[in-house]
């Protein structure tokens, strides 16, 4: 519990809507029961879930164990065991930048970390394909985040070591315990190959394999995975056949509106100029990074590109973007921008897009949780 059992929200650090608590009476008293067995502090009797939504993921809290002290190497150490077709989760805050390989992600799920002073949690549900950044200061407070061993809809389900409240990983809420209908404040991030992460940013560190954890750093634990037909590992719910269930979305949320962008459709048009909650956002595609889902060997692994979401208002300017050489160009000034949103030519030289939060889902998990979703195929 937070001091005196006392929930506050100081200023914009987590945002609450007005939850839909689910009546404790109406709950799995016997689930309650065991899950309070296994040494869970969470208050159960607050929940905007039911809990016949939550499933076992078939081990225990921290089975997945979060990487608590990571550390971090240059690229040019980093080259030996990272293909630059593997996918990697890039953060940065206040000048620093680090990449997060999803070969160490998938072993681990969450790393908690502190990023130009800022503490965040770098999470990834690989049965999602969902790579999402929030920030660990919530409501004054630093947490830690675990891996619960739960899944809803075949999604993490995290925890924290203060309330022991359990949040969904996709959406950021809280869904169990004293903070359920509270959000994790989200942070912009990208979903690139390691390769297009050294080119934009050659002086940037990389996670490292010394985790204090012996795993087979390289090696897909789910290989076919995002091929195969049918529904996915623990989802109870109902597909969306707008697409296949394993299909590849660029999944936007802003000012209430969601909207989703097909890889089948971004693998051709390369660029999508499109406004999202009345802000003038822009997709960039990028066909060469690998599936992080397919082959054992993740380096093997077939490509299946990856996307990135900006705002494109520069200077009280809206541009409009079409794929270019060596790039993506704007109409209104010619300069020619990188996969990372930062123009490396032209009278824009210099200047990097607005960042928006967005993550490459897959295409089931993201409409279970946003059913109402725009997409564009």
């Amino acid at each position: 519990m937070l001091a005196d059992g006392a929930i506050t929200l100081p200023g914009s650090v987590v945002a609450r809507r007005e939850p839909r608590l689910i009546a404790p009476e109406s709950q799995d008293r016997g689930q309650i029961e065991i899950w309070r067995s296994g040494g869970w502090k969470t208050n159960f009797d607050l929940s905007v879930v039911s809990y016949g939504e939550i499933l076992s993921g078939g081990v225990p809290r921290d089975g997945i164990p979060p990487i608590d002290a990571p550390t971090f190497v240059a690229a040019s150490e980093a080259d030996a065991w990272l293909d630059d077709r593997e996918p990697v989760v890039v953060y940065g805050h206040d000048g620093e930048i680090r990449a997060y390989p999803i070969q160490i992600l998938t072993w681990h799920e969450i790393v908690n970390d502190v990023v130009g002073g800022r503490p965040v949690a770098v999470t990834f549900c690989p049965l999602c394909n969902s790579s999402l950044v929030f920030d660990r200061e919530v409501l004054g407070a630093t947490m830690r985040f675990g891996v619960s061993g739960n899944l809803r809809n075949s999604d993490l389900i995290m925890w924290d070591d203060l309330t022991e409240t359990w949040w969904q990983q996709l959406t950021g809420e809280g869904i169990v315990g004293d903070l359920a209908g509270y959000f994790l404040d989200p942070l912009p991030s990208q979903l690139i190959g390691y390769g297009e992460f050294k080119a934009s940013f050659p002086n940037a560190m990389v996670l490292g394999r010394d985790t204090g954890f012996r795993r087979d750093y390289g090696r897909n634990p789910y290989p076919g995975y995002d091929a195969a037909a049918g529904s996915p590992f623990l989802f109870r719910g109902d597909l969306d056949d707008r697409l296949r269930s394993g299909e590849r979305v660029v999944a936007i949320e802003l000012g209430g509106e969601a909207v989703a962008y097909a890889f089948t459709h971004l693998q051709n048009v390369k660029v999508v100029n499109d406004v999202v909650g009345s802000l003038p956002v822009v997709v960039f595609w990028s066909p060469e990074t690998a599936s992080a889902l397919d082959a054992r060997a993740i380096a093997e692994a077939k490509a299946v590109g990856s996307g990135v979401a900006f705002g494109r208002e520069v200077s009280g300017r809206t541009l409009t973007f079409e794929p270019g050489d060596g790039g993506f160009t704007d109409r209104e000034t010619g300069s020619t921008w990188s996969i990372s949103g930062e123009a490396v030519a032209g009278p824009l030289e210099g200047i990097q897009l607005p960042p928006v939060v967005h993550a490459n889902h897959l295409w089931f998990a993201w409409a279970a949780f946003f059913p109402e979703t725009r997409l564009v195929k």
